[in-house]
Order: C-alpha cells, then structure tokens, then sequence
C-alpha cells in the first residue's frame, strides 16, 4: 500500500444539521447537496481539492457518547497553511467554546477542540520540513506559545 493522506473522515453524530452548521461556522467548510432520503451531511474545504473532507452520519439525539479513554477514534488533525491560519483557527475556537488545549510539537503548531457531540479534534500547522531539527525524529508535548509562534513564523511560514 502506498497510502499518501487521510482522505476524508466520517462522524456518528446526534444531528447532522447542528454538526454541519458547526463545522460551517468555526472551520469554514461548504456543505454539499444532501443525500436523498438519509440524514446525512458531506462538507468540504473551499480551498483543499478534495470532493468532500468530512462526512456527517445523524444516530439521533439519544446515542450515548463513548466514553473518554476507551477503544476508538481519539482525534482527526486538520492541517492549515500558516501559522496566520493557527491564530485565526483559535479565535474561531475560542469563540464557539470548542477549544480544549493547544501543544507545540516541535515539528508543529497544534490546538486541540470538540465539536457539538464531543468528537475530538486537532487543527495544525506544519513547519517546513528543513526547520524540523532536533524534533525530526521525536515526539514531543510542549506548551504553545502561539503569539511567539506568529512573531517567528509570521509572513506566511516565512522565518523571520
């Protein structure tokens, strides 16, 4: 196999309508047309390529959440172009209420969210591969320090 990225995710979400007006409002995706007779959504970036990034299966209102720490999906990571895109994700986090951490990786910039029905995710920018440096071979949990980030990467992942 020759796997080169995630494609696309799909959900178990409690209702597709507030799943997909989420991912709408804090990550900017678009909603495709609605297939006939399910209640499902498919969204995609307007900027990434791709037919559809993420797709929306409603299980009702009463499907329990699983619980925290047991077998499953733990988080997808959504990558963005620039640290400029990191900082204005946070905001968008922030001001839905579905920020829940962020950590420096060394070899990227990451901030942690839950949408509407708990599912964890992870919005991230890359470093250019030439500034991996000591963090090309490991794996690190940092704090952010996402202003400082900005003032050394600012302009686009440009160093400054």
């Amino acid at each position: 196999m020759n796997i080169t990225r995630l494609n696309h995710a799909v959900l178990w979400v409690r209702d597709a309508d507030a799943a997909a007006d989420f991912y709408h409002r804090v990550f900017g995706f678009e909603e495709l047309e609605r297939p006939a007779g399910m209640r499902a959504a498919f969204m995609r970036s307007p900027i990434g390529g791709n037919h559809h990034d993420l797709g929306l299966f409603e299980v009702g209102a009463a499907a329990p959440r699983p619980p925290r720490g047991s077998v499953g999906l733990y988080h997808l990571a959504w990558e963005v172009g620039s640290i400029e895109d990191l900082a204005v994700a946070a905001k968008a986090l922030s001001e839905a209420g579905a920020m829940t951490g962020a950590s420096d990786h060394g070899v990227s910039k990451s901030l942690y969210g839950r949408d509407p029905d708990g599912n964890e995710f992870e919005i991230m920018w890359q470093l250019p591969h030439e500034a991996w440096g000591q963090y090309a071979d490991s794996g690190v949990v940092l704090p952010l320090d996402l202003e400082a980030e900005l003032a050394r990467w600012g302009t686009r992942g440009a160093v400054q």
